[in-house]
């Protein structure tokens, strides 16, 4: 779903970074750079939910603060990456991280909380940007609650999906064609440096970012691999771990009753990541943005998802999708195999691994399929043009979706 933009009387103009398929980037002020000269300095309030968000956010804010021609300041909500680029959270961005209808029920009261203490801040900060990026149930209150919506007057421009940002940054900024959008780690070097055996299978696990995910989801992941140990004798997993806090204590203590040998991989490391993604075989993961990120290494995976059944119930039944995994929604296809509620289960789960490791066809279409939507996700032609004549040097910094975004901000706001 895209979020629209808001103008309200004390907020100047506000965009959304959000949708299931793109990210797209929503002004509805053209005057943003004007008043905040006459000010000498940009106040941008951005609210981020979760440690995607996180990422997304802290890249836009670098960018805005590369291209800003007025000192920025920002405020908001955000995680530990926002903050090195300057934002002093409101509070805990873990607050609010709650994905899931019946999970919210017990959280309502404190999401109220911080819900009011967002809009009464974002109000005494007067900004002349309000940035949300996704973490849609909070962010629609946020909006809705700062004055209204209006779609008049608002620019939408396309600006890429944020793992794009990985493959320049691997790259050291050098201009990357179109069929060069992927991320080939270095495997060996990886096996080295955590002595994993030359005839050992590696599986990559990914268990989600947030700790109500991973708590569910870690328990299934590992009665997997306890299935898998006997067909693979020499099993090695290697266990990617969310810059977050918490899930990062709970996986640690998990891991002492592991079945198989275990490697525990820090977020936020992106070389690391798509290394240990070369040296293994196959991905098992919960939905989300890695997805994306196991199509840009051309890793064979298989996408799992559990909820309370209550929030699974109304999805089988509301959902107007047939697929979770963004790959399987751009492509309208179900080439990524998905493992879905009540069919999340160690025994499917394993068979489906096996099967998957197995079959080479199946391997290379998920590796032909990654790259129409690596197609589908880079900036369009039209966004490139638009920019071009805005007077802009097309080079490699600005291609990147965070680039776009707020040089998209800083250009409509100075026309």
């Amino acid at each position: 779903m895209l979020l629209a933009a808001i103008r309200c009387t004390k907020i100047k103009s506000s965009i959304c970074l959000k949708s299931p398929s793109r990210r797209y980037l929503w002004v509805s002020s053209r005057f943003v750079t004007d008043r905040a000269a006459k000010e000498e300095e940009l106040r941008i309030f951005i609210v981020a939910g979760e440690v995607s968000g996180d990422t997304i956010g802290s890249r836009l804010m670098a960018s805005l603060k590369k291209l800003s021609p007025v000192p920025i300041r920002f405020s908001g909500v955000g995680g530990s990456m926002m903050s090195k680029q300057g934002l002093k959270s409101l509070f805990p961005m873990d607050n609010i991280a709650v994905m899931g209808i019946w999970e919210l029920l017990p959280h309502l009261y404190n999401f109220r909380v911080k819900l009011k203490e967002t809009v009464e801040a974002a109000f005494m900060f007067h900004p002349h940007v309000v940035v949300t990026v996704d973490s849609k149930g909070f962010s629609f209150r946020l909006l809705k609650q700062l004055r209204g919506c209006q779609s008049k007057g608002l620019a939408a421009t396309f600006v890429g999906h944020p793992i794009l940002e990985d493959v320049l940054e691997l790259n050291m900024g050098k201009e990357i064609a179109l069929h060069e959008w992927k991320i080939t780690g270095n495997g060996e070097d990886f096996r080295k440096t955590y002595a994993i055996p030359s005839g050992a299978t590696v599986i990559t696990l990914l268990p989600g970012s947030r700790l109500q995910e991973v708590t569910r989801m870690l328990p299934i992941f590992s009665n997997t691999m306890k299935l898998l140990k006997d067909s693979f004798p020499e099993l090695v997993t290697v266990i990617h771990v969310a810059p977050n806090q918490l899930v990062d204590n709970f996986i640690t203590r998990a891991i002492h009753k592991w079945p198989v040998p275990a490697i525990l991989i820090p977020g936020g490391i992106p070389h690391l990541k798509y290394d240990a993604f070369n040296a293994s075989r196959v991905a098992l993961c919960t939905s989300g943005t890695v997805a994306m990120e196991l199509q840009l290494a051309r890793l064979p995976c298989l996408v799992t998802y559990r909820a309370h059944f209550l929030t699974e119930w109304v999805i089988r039944y509301k959902a107007k999708i047939p697929y979770i995994s963004l790959p399987n929604i751009l492509l309208d296809s179900p080439v990524i195999p998905e493992a879905l509620f009540q069919a999340c289960t160690p025994t499917k789960l394993a068979s489906s691994l096996k099967e998957l490791m197995n079959n080479t066809v199946l391997q290379q279409q998920q590796v032909v399929a990654a790259e129409k939507v690596m197609e589908l996700i880079c900036p369009s032609n039209r966004t490139v043009n638009n920019l071009q004549q805005q007077g802009m040097r097309w080079r490699p910094p600005i291609y990147t979706p965070s680039m776009i975004a707020a040089s998209t901000i800083l250009s409509y706001a100075q026309r």
